[in-house]
């Protein structure tokens, strides 16, 4: 049983020539993974491999050197930050067993932070799902390893009987949780026929978790999402109304005439607006297995269905370009690459000098717009732009 704050050894296995740079975000982006779920670095460790361990994935030479680091630092927790196989976590728990240490990778990761953060009944049923996804295997080959010692191999032993019992179990459990998954798919579906109907757009929001979605989503709609500074800080999908002009407007500026400002005020006033639907959804993080994309098919909906995508990047971030990229690939996944996209630069006040120029050259098919969802800045000039993009003009 881990304690609330457990202390954790993060491990990091890459390719030799991998750049500096790309192996420090890695880690870096696990750390603030295990921070968000609660637990406490004391050790960091980069390995650089050109093939994996087939039975530890680290190595027995790097696990026996794990071992001692972590009863010196009385360590509860080992995370290595790549997927995998069943009998690699088995073997290397097996070897720290003694020390009561727990080992995950990092998608084990990744779904206790999701446990942690599930509100709603379709969260919790998406992640059960994606959780017996990933530890089914495991379970097996724990069930396998046992009837090999007490029948031998080949043996049809109580190990073997065990196995069956679990993937039947596994199995019925599935098959309940996807019904109830579609029943949901099915409402939400029900609730996209009827917008049709009556006409309503729907934009969905996206980006890399903790790029300030849901801080976007408040700003434009005062939906009141949750928000917080930290990784994957909600996992549901929360549909607002934001309301539109026909025609978009100038934004007033500082200094401008007096008399302009107020036709601009009795413009706004008396011109007709429209109305469409914003959805904002789980973040992105690099790396997102399949599986969890699968489980949550049913909550990405509202982005495979969408008319225009908001994506939403954290211009403060030193890996930007990356993290832009890494959201594109899972957009491909989606099959809505092709979906028309506005880049959304969140987080300008926590940044000096913002290269706009070259951003806006580098992104131009993307109509790059600035915001600060936290400080109401640049919200004018997105909700003009969305006028344009989305609703007929008149």
């Amino acid at each position: 049983m881990l304690s609330s704050k457990p202390r954790a050894i993060l491990i990091d296995v890459i390719p030799p020539r991998m750049p500096d740079k790309e192996a420090k975000r890695r880690i870096y982006e696990l750390e603030n993974l295990t921070q968000t779920y609660g637990g406490i670095v004391v050790v960091k460790i980069i390995q650089k491999r050109a093939i994996p361990d087939y039975k530890t994935f680290i190595g027995s030479g790097k696990l026996e050197d794990v071992v001692v680091i972590a009863k010196e630092e009385k360590v509860e927790l080992i995370v290595v930050n790549n997927i995998l196989k069943p009998h690699q976590i088995f073997n290397i728990e097996r070897r720290v067993e003694k020390e009561r240490i727990a080992v995950w990778d990092r998608i084990d990761m990744i779904l206790k932070i999701f446990q942690k953060h599930a509100t709603t009944i379709e969260a919790k049923l998406q992640i059960r799902l994606a959780g017996i996804r990933h530890m089914g295997p495991r379970i097996f080959r724990m069930g396998l390893e046992l009837g090999q010692q007490q029948g031998g191999i080949g043996v049809r032993g109580g190990g073997e009987t065990n196995i069956e019992i679990m993937k039947r179990h596994l199995a019925e459990q599935e098959r309940s949780i996807k019904n109830q998954l579609a029943k949901i798919s099915n409402t939400r579906g029900q609730h996209r026929a009827r917008r049709d109907r009556l006409g309503l757009k729907t934009v969905s929001i996206v980006g890399y978790t903790n790029a300030g979605k849901s801080s976007l989503l408040n700003a434009l709609t005062r939906k009141g999402a949750y928000v917080a500074d930290e990784l994957f800080a909600t996992l549901d999908t929360r549909v607002a109304k934001l309301w539109l002009p026909r025609s978009p407007m100038p934004p007033l500026t500082r200094g401008s005439d007096s008399v302009v400002q107020d036709v601009v005020r009795d413009a706004r006033d008396v011109r007709q607006v429209r109305s469409l639907l914003l959805s904002d959804t789980i973040g992105f993080i690099q790396d997102l297995p399949p599986q969890l994309i699968d489980a949550f098919k049913s909550t990405l909906e509202e982005t495979i269905e969408a008319e225009l995508i908001l994506h939403v990047i954290d211009v403060s971030d030193p890996f930007v370009h990356e993290k832009i990229e890494e959201v594109e690939k899972i957009l491909d996944q989606l099959g809505v690459s092709k979906t028309p996209k506005i880049y959304v630069f969140n987080k300008t006040d926590l940044v000096k000098r913002i290269p706009k120029a070259s951003l806006l050259k580098k992104y131009k098919k993307m109509t790059p717009v600035f915001v600060s969802a936290l400080k109401g800045e640049g919200l004018e000039e997105l909700k003009n732009q969305l006028s344009l993009r989305i609703l007929p003009q008149v």
